[in-house]
């Protein structure tokens, strides 16, 4: 667990990202030439079409569309240095103790504890029906926050404007409006956790001992207390005649704007099938600034890593199996980092860089940190 709080204002050095991404590989020698005497067999372009395997042999997969999107993100990552605009943040807090990764069900609270931090949410209220949204869960509203912190960031303002278009919004989010309408499609998934999350009531607690004495401090937030939405799902493309917005609580605004940890958003993009994913890919880069800062190796284990990020799980090496698959993935789209044996847990190296540099830290109105 994490102790106490660091300044996030330090430089630290750059990664070369125009390194080979799979490690700097050299590039390898070509065949020898030929000579002009040899038999016309031998003289056979290496270039030739390869034999059909042999009945009975198998075939390698194809690779899925989803597989090769993340394959064409890490060339991308490996080969460019991120932009201003390939830049986006997370609040610090929502790193260490994330969102469910699927729904908790009709359940008065949902908690989720790292260390002496706990988060916890409550639903908020449909005043039409009677009874809650639900809880924010998965890959959207996780998607949803980042979107949020790194526009809250760039505007410096707690109201934030949507778009006109559904569409719009849902590219910048890196969904497809074209998905279909049905239940199962973007457009319907993303109206729906939109309203858990924007309605839903977010709390920080900490526990601390100092000097022999105990201590609790909390900051209960609401997300947005206000906004308006005039998209139609059934028509991502129209325009509404007045454009969308929200306006944060104030004290969520100053929580998230306070101590965001940054990221690459194509990363993001390529990761965004899998909660697990985006919340090993967040907190790495976060816990990669900090080694390399202090240029100390950190280790977390399965069962520590699980509390943090994984509550759904019963049993520590399933996650550790679940979230190994999902380190694959991550380490494809982030180079920059070095990690050690997986076997016990997550070790990260000093040699590891952040994902991208971290901006000056903000005051706010956070309770205490020991993280």
């Amino acid at each position: 667990m994490q102790r106490g709080a660091e300044t996030m204002s330090e430089e630290p050095k750059q990664l070369d990202f125009e390194d080979d991404y799979l490690g700097g590989r050299a590039t390898p020698p070509a065949p020898e030439p030929v000579p002009a005497s040899s038999p016309p067999a031998a003289r056979k372009s290496p270039q030739q079409t390869p034999k059909p395997p042999a009945k009975g042999e198998a075939k390698a997969p194809e690779p899925t569309r989803a597989h090769r999107k993340l394959i064409e993100a890490a060339v991308q990552i490996g080969m460019d240095r991120p932009s201003e605009q390939d830049a986006a943040y997370m609040a610090r807090e929502l790193v260490q103790c994330t969102l469910p990764h699927k729904n908790p069900g009709n359940v008065p609270l949902w908690k989720r504890t790292n260390g002496n931090l706990t988060l916890a949410i409550q639903p908020g209220m449909d005043v039409r029906t009677g009874e809650t949204y639900g809880y924010p869960y998965g890959t959207i509203p996780r998607l949803l926050l980042f979107w949020i912190t790194t526009e809250a960031i760039r505007t410096r303002s707690p109201r934030l404007e949507l778009g006109s278009t559904l569409s719009e919004f849902m590219h910048d989010l890196g969904l497809s409006p074209y998905t279909g309408r049905g239940k199962r499609g973007d457009a319907t998934r993303l109206r729906e956790q939109m309203q858990r999350l924007f309605q839903a009531r977010i709390s920080f607690h900490r526990h601390t001992e100092a000097q022999g004495r105990q201590g609790h401090s909390w900051l209960n937030m609401e997300v947005a207390p206000r906004g308006e939405l005039w998209w139609d799902i059934k028509n991502p493309d129209q325009t509404a005649l007045w454009g969308s917005w929200i306006k944060l609580g104030e004290d969520f605004y100053q929580a998230i704007t306070a101590a965001p940890v940054p990221v690459d958003l194509r990363a993001l993009r390529a990761l965004k099938r899998s909660p697990l994913a985006l919340d090993l890919y967040a907190w790495l880069t976060h816990e990669a600034y900090r080694a390399h800062k202090n240029g100390h190796s950190r280790f977390v284990s399965w069962p520590l890593l699980m509390e943090q990020l994984g509550a759904e799980y019963s049993d520590p090496k399933d996650f550790g199996k679940y979230a190994r698959a999902a380190l694959k993935k991550v380490q494809l789209v982030y180079p920059a980092l070095q990690l050690g044996s997986l076997r016990a847990g997550i070790r990260i190296e000093p040699e590891s860089f952040p994902a991208i540099q971290p901006k000056p830290r903000q005051s706010a109105n956070l309770p205490p940190s020991r993280a």
